[in-house]
């Protein structure tokens, strides 16, 4: 009886393959954090389905008239999220991509259904190579790699079984079908393993130059509202809800604990708003992209740190500092100074980066009067002292909280001090919008984010009569030992306050809480590990160009020509001391080790497949002499038989048959066996007949024997 198991493993490998290449495809997309959950329960579901049905557990079949009614009423639908639901074209059109891909997947029959299938999992990956620039998307792209190799090949085998007479048997023998799934995937994995090392190496020699195009179509980074112009209550905790990595910093030196990266400061406040309503901008002065911040000479001298900032995931013209800033390197045309920070002319690209430094701010109560005593104008007082319509009760608060202290700064220490124990931190947002977000704050929720304790505090304080401000701006980072870099998170956003202290100047204070840390050891430190892997993907992949090439190059060649230094003082060295006998007798014996494992190496490569081809035949034979024989079986023991022929010098040409070329041995003594052995070969082969497998094996062993 003929088996048809051949033509459905195929069949069933090839579609396997199919779905993968959608489902990377997908997994790819979804990494980038850009698919709404919807789209994604939607998108799993079909995938599911469709392995389902691959591997027979359900069985369903959805006509072609079904499907040409849903992808129909899907084109009213895509109107509809375009102009009401996701009013975005780039979001919308992903939403189609995906129902198109698992109508797809779910319908596929015929061939160019599959390529209408590939041809989207190709979209799907493009569009993860626009909307993501994160390490995992190198992982669904080797993925996508496996599958592809997985289909092409699989493929390619169903379509030549597909044109035989009697493919729709499976009756054609083919060698080498047991364990078809295993031997398939490891092949397409060690090619995809090859394709992925050749390109990479071809990919550092040709950097690529076309991301520039696609940060123009789509931007991947992050707004961060609490840094433009103005920033409503609210807005910080939303970014705090998210752990994207922002910003990398390098610096030289210890970091003390508490530095702050301010972006700016905020000076107006409505009672729901923060803002800088007449912000003006001074141009600084740039020389050679390198510019003085502030020439003041202060005294006494305070501890100075040098940095590089890189930006990630961040859109914003705002300059990050720490302290106070006294001088910048950065490639930039221009540079603005504003109220609390410098400015960009514009949002940076993709990459940014400056070097700075700065004077770290010391404790007030421990560092000195500052000479020359800093003055702050009458217009800036005035401004800094402003102040809505409040609720009564909040200057009473501020009151009561400073009466019976004389110093400014003691009074500033209270109310920081009472905001700290009296209030409890959280990131959760009130459930429903009120008049008076500070009041409700401070006398009903009784807990908060940063921004509201800020908020809080300055408000209080010029109710005291001490000129504050908002200042916005990250936290100190989390240190990532593997990479020696600071990493911003976007949850390290914060708010502060800056009041202004006779004798000091402005000066940070702190009323938030500190927020519990949780998570888990193991989970930190997975995370170090993602953010080095990131940082090298950023740093050599997604901004990998000529200047990086040229400095890949440049160190390359140092370190060698490093090596080569040394290498030869080590030699004339000895050759100097006389020991020339020594170095001589060095390298013989170098060079005699070297020289027997390059010959074991040789010797293994060369020996060890063919035995493992010989063990295997063996094998088989044996099995054939138990019976056990089948159609594949065929061709190994004709190919034996060619090779005791070829050692007693008759050679099968390529373009003789079987018959052919028993028929041209008539006048060898061979010429009886090998003509019943072709016989026999034909009837195991093409007719089925198992049977005579046995008569093969012995007829071999009958030409082994034979003397030419």
């Amino acid at each position: 009886m003929v088996r048809a198991g051949p033509a459905v493993s195929v069949e069933r490998f090839f579609q396997a393959s199919l779905l993968g290449l959608v489902a990377s495809g997908f997994l790819a997309v979804a990494g980038s954090g850009y698919l709404d959950l919807p789209t994604i329960a939607f998108t799993v579901a079909g995938l599911v389905l469709r392995a389902l049905l691959i591997f027979g557990v359900i069985r369903l079949e959805i006509s072609e008239r079904a499907s040409t009614i849903g992808t129909i009423a899907y084109g009213g639908f895509y109107l509809l999220d375009y102009l009401l639901l996701s009013r975005g074209f780039l979001q919308a059109t992903v939403h189609l991509l995906f129902f198109l891909a698992v109508a797809k997947v779910l319908t596929a029959r015929t061939a160019r259904d599959h390529l209408y299938t590939a041809g989207i999992s190709v979209l799907e990956l493009l569009a993860a190579a626009i909307l993501s620039g994160n390490f995992n998307f190198v992982a669904w792209l080797a993925l996508y790699l496996l599958f592809a190799m997985a289909a092409l090949m699989s493929g390619e085998i169903r379509r030549s079984m597909l044109r035989l007479p009697d493919a729709s048997t499976g009756a054609t023998a083919r060698g080498g079908l047991r364990r078809f799934h295993v031997r398939l995937a490891v092949l397409a994995v060690f090619v995809s393993i090859g394709i992925l090392s050749f390109t990479a190496g071809l990919f550092f020699l040709l950097p690529r130059t076309a991301d520039a195009a696609f940060v123009h179509l789509f931007s991947r980074r992050m707004h961060l509202p609490g840094f433009a112009s103005e920033v409503t209550l609210g807005e910080i905790g939303e970014i705090q809800n998210n752990s994207s990595a922002v910003m990398h910093i390098h610096m030289w030196g210890l970091l003390p604990g508490g530095v702050k990266w301010r972006g700016g400061t905020l000076a107006y406040f409505d009672g729901k708003r923060w803002s800088n309503p007449d912000q003006e901008r001074h141009a600084v002065l740039l020389t050679d992209g390198e510019a003085n911040l502030d020439d003041a000479d202060e005294r006494p001298p305070r501890h100075g740190i040098n940095y590089d900032v890189s930006y990630d995931d961040i859109s914003t013209d705002a300059l990050f500092f720490a302290g106070t800033p006294r001088s910048i390197r950065v490639r930039t045309p221009r540079l603005f100074q504003v109220a609390g920070g410098y400015r960009l002319p514009r949002v940076p690209g993709q990459g940014f980066h400056y070097s700075a430094y700065s004077l770290l701010e010391e404790p007030p109560e421990l560092a000195p009067t500052r000479f020359p005593t800093p003055i702050l104008p009458l217009p800036a007082r005035e401004e800094y002292l402003q102040l809505p319509d409040l609720d009564a009760r909040i200057p009473e608060l501020a009151r009561r909280l400073t009466a019976a202290l004389p110093h400014d700064l003691d009074r500033a220490r209270a109310i920081e001090s009472y905001l700290r124990r009296n209030f409890a931190y959280t990131l959760q947002l009130p459930g429903r919008e009120v008049p008076d977000p500070l009041a409700y704050f401070l006398f009903t929720r009784r807990k908060g984010h940063c921004e509201y304790f800020a908020s809080a505090m300055t408000v209080m304080l010029r109710a005291a009569g001490i000129p504050a401000r908002l200042a916005t701006g990250f936290q100190s980072g989390t240190y990532n030992p593997y990479t020696d870099l600071w990493v911003i998170r976007a949850s390290d956003a914060h708010s502060w306050v800056e009041a202004w202290i006779p004798g000091r100047g402005w000066t940070t204070f702190d009323p938030t809480p500190a927020a519990d840390a949780g998570g888990f050891f193991l989970t930190a430190r997975l995370g170090l590990y993602m953010d080095a892997a990131q940082t090298f993907w950023r740093q050599w992949v997604v901004g990998y160009d000529a200047g990086a090439q040229g400095s890949l190059a440049d160190r390359f060649e140092q370190r060698a020509h490093r090596m080569g230094l040394a290498w030869f003082d080590s030699l004339s060295n000895l050759g100097g001391t006389g020991n020339t006998q020594a170095v001589l007798e060095q390298a013989r014996r170098l060079g005699l080790r070297a020289a027997i494992l390059i010959a074991m190496a040789v010797w293994i490569w060369l020996l060890v497949p063919p035995l493992v081809r010989l063990v295997r035949m063996r094998r088989r034979v044996q099995r054939v002499r138990r019976g056990q024989a089948s159609r594949g079986d065929a061709t190994l023991l004709y190919e034996r038989m060619l090779a005791i022929l070829k050692r007693r010098g008759y050679q099968k040409p390529a373009w003789f048959t079987p018959a052919e070329f028993a028929a041209s041995l008539a006048e060898s003594p061979l010429a009886g066996g090998v003509q019943e052995f072709t016989a026999a070969y034909n009837a195991l082969r093409f007719g089925g007949r198992t049977e005579v497998a046995p008569r093969l094996s012995a007829l071999l062993d009958e030409m082994e024997q034979l003397r030419s």
